[in-house]
């Protein structure tokens, strides 16, 4: 249930982000979702590909710093309040979310929330209790 992400230690300058992708395109991986994090100095450059190993070598022969973590996906409609849902089991279960982003599948009918949480089982467990549906990173890749 959980999904492997990467994380690119990066440089805050012109080009690195393109520099990345060219990389990952020259190698067919595909990104299925991303979120950057930055400062002044540098930026944290967070993938979910459908190639973890693959994007892993390629990116650190190419001099990129890259870290490996686990998160959760969570499918939730892709509606008004969707994500106010996921965030009241969360409150509820006094879990702490360190990060997080979101996507809409190609349906157009679910949005994708990617969490990482400081207690992922125990998040993932109570999740599936009061009943979200929490995708595998196979299905992940194949949206």
């Amino acid at each position: 249930m959980r999904v492997e992400q990467i994380a690119v230690f990066l440089e805050n300058k012109s080009g690195r982000l393109a520099e990345i992708t060219a990389i990952l395109a020259e190698h067919n991986i595909n990104i299925r979702a991303l979120s950057v994090a930055d400062t002044a100095d540098f930026g944290i450059l967070r993938l979910i590909v459908d190639q973890v190993a693959e994007a892993e070598k390629a990116l650190r022969s190419n001099g990129f710093t890259v870290g490996k973590t686990n998160v959760i996906a969570v499918e939730v409609p892709d509606r008004t309040g969707g994500l106010a849902t996921v965030l009241k089991c969360i409150e509820k279960e006094k879990l702490n979310v360190e990060y997080m982003y979101a996507f809409v599948n190609k349906t157009g009918e679910n949005a994708v929330l990617i969490f990482r949480f400081d207690e992922i089982d125990r998040a993932i467990e109570s999740l599936l209790k009061d009943g979200f549906t929490i995708l595998q990173s196979k299905q992940i890749y194949s949206l």
